[in-house]
């Protein structure tokens, strides 16, 4: 076996685990049907020059670890050079064993540029220099990062406004990663957030329709999606608190539509209210259109408002939350079900107390039309690690069929990150090769064990999602 940390076993602890991994799941293509990524810097096939451009700039996991060992702004999203930067980051990654950056860390390295030498303060100036050697060449632009990890398809996300240029200008190149995007309408939802009504409007300009009223909203939000589909989107997303279902009716929305753009407050059941009729339209519209819809739940966003003041959204002040999920996310589901309106649906736990109620709820609405409609996502943001996602895999399995799986994805905005579908991977090999090293899984069905595990890495997605 290897010396180094990051060897060809990492992670997997029996022979039984080492021959799925080795055999079934290593060498499959990746589908990341869900990312941050930019798609501009892949249409313009940008390269970064050194590692901080491309691997710690707008990563808030690394900035929330940063920042806890008492490192400085200036050193995460100030002024200091990207060298500084990197060596802070250096200096922080011993601090960071059994977090799971540690493992990210030094898997991306491996994979990406071959280094097999632990990041610490004494070892960073030779990696930052060799790495930025590399990143400077063509041969580590971001196209040939997306290549080096096998990547078959790429899915960003893009609110209704986008104009998809650089979506369009990829599908005319000579790019043979398929680069697509999910239609992410939360602005258009949350009609209690600070600057709505300036949204509304951009929305409106965007799809040539001056928005007076609810009907014009929902005209504006249809004509977005004729838009996107036309331009090969097939998914959706929205991050949400929690599902809102509250009794309404068309005319009193219309009312809470038109108080809101006339800049009165709304009172709480007026935005549930709101919120369930503009979701229950466009899933339905989903359904018209054959999407798959994903509902990202329970994060806890921007809680130090003087850092968001500063620094904004998405920097590395948000955290789990405990909302109710199942009442309302029942209903929800319910209603679109009994009018048989219900598209594929993902549905993602931020919080891991809710990972039973996400296993068992989707078994409600798996009508046996489609394998696997109703999916619970796979461990997500602060859950895509080692127990995150072993616990995720262990719920869906006690409860659901984890051989229906559609299995991991990164969403993340880096473009260094595609390792974490190998640790996913590898998570799940030794799972079920360490039960069939106890006998609670027989080792005469290798072969059927192995062909689950190339679905769960590649198949199930690749048949799920009609790309």
């Amino acid at each position: 076996m290897s010396k180094h940390f990051i060897h060809d076993n990492f992670l997997l602890e029996n022979k039984y685990a080492e021959e799925l991994y080795h055999n079934y799941s290593k060498n499959q293509p990746i589908i990341d049907y869900h990312n941050h990524l930019s798609p501009k810097e892949i249409l313009d096939d940008k390269i970064y020059n050194n590692l901080t451009k491309v691997w710690i700039n707008g990563d808030h996991y690394k900035w929330r670890a940063m920042r806890t060992l008492g490192v400085d702004e200036k050193y995460i999203t100030g002024d200091a050079t990207d060298k500084e930067k990197f060596m802070q980051w250096a200096k922080t990654v011993p601090y960071t064993m059994r977090n799971p950056l540690y493992h990210w860390t030094h898997l991306e390295l491996a994979r990406y540029f071959d280094i097999n030498d632990l990041l610490n303060e004494k070892s960073a100036e030779k990696i930052y220099e060799s790495t930025s050697e590399k990143l400077s060449s063509s041969q580590y632009s971001c196209r040939n990062l997306l290549r080096k990890v096998n990547a078959e398809l790429v899915c960003t996300t893009e609110d209704p406004t986008d104009n998809l240029v650089h979506h369009k200008q990829l599908t005319t190149s000579d790019f043979e990663v398929n680069v697509s995007t999910a239609f992410r309408p939360d602005k258009a939802i949350l009609i209690a957030n600070e600057g709505y009504n300036d949204y509304i409007n951009d929305l409106g300009k965007v799809a040539d329709i001056n928005i007076e009223s609810y009907a014009d909203l929902k005209d504006a939000l249809r004509s977005r999606i004729e838009y996107f589909d036309a331009n090969g989107c097939k998914l959706c997303d929205h991050g949400l608190n929690q599902i809102s279902y509250e009794s309404f009716t068309e005319s009193e929305v219309g009312t809470i539509f038109k108080k809101k753009l006339e800049g009165h407050k709304l009172s709480k059941e007026e935005v549930l209210k709101f919120e369930t009729a503009i979701l229950l339209f466009l899933s339905e519209t989903y359904h018209e259109f054959g999407w798959v819809q994903q509902f990202h739940l329970g994060a806890l966003r921007n809680n130090n408002h003087r850092m968001h003041e500063i620094l904004g959204p998405d920097t590395g002040w948000d955290s789990i939350g405990d909302y109710s999920q199942a009442e309302k996310l029942s209903a929800f589901l319910n209603a679109l079900d009994s009018k048989d309106q219900l598209t594929k649906t993902i549905i993602y736990n931020l919080n891991p107390a809710d990972n039973e109620v996400m296993a068992t709820m989707i078994g409600n609405f798996n009508d046996g039309s489609v394998k696997g409609k109703v999916q619970f996502g796979s461990g997500w943001w602060f859950l895509d690690q080692k127990d995150g996602m072993t616990k995720q895999l262990n719920a869906l399995s006690n409860m659901g069929l984890i051989s229906c799986f559609i299995g991991m994805l990164t969403d993340s905005r880096s473009f260094l990150s595609f390792p974490r579908h190998e640790y996913f991977r590898r998570l799940l090999c030794n799972l079920l090769g360490d039960e069939i090293k106890r006998g609670e899984l027989p080792k005469e069905e290798m072969e059927w064990i192995g062909k689950m595990v190339a679905d769960i890495s590649y198949n199930n997605a690749k048949c799920y999602f009609d790309f």
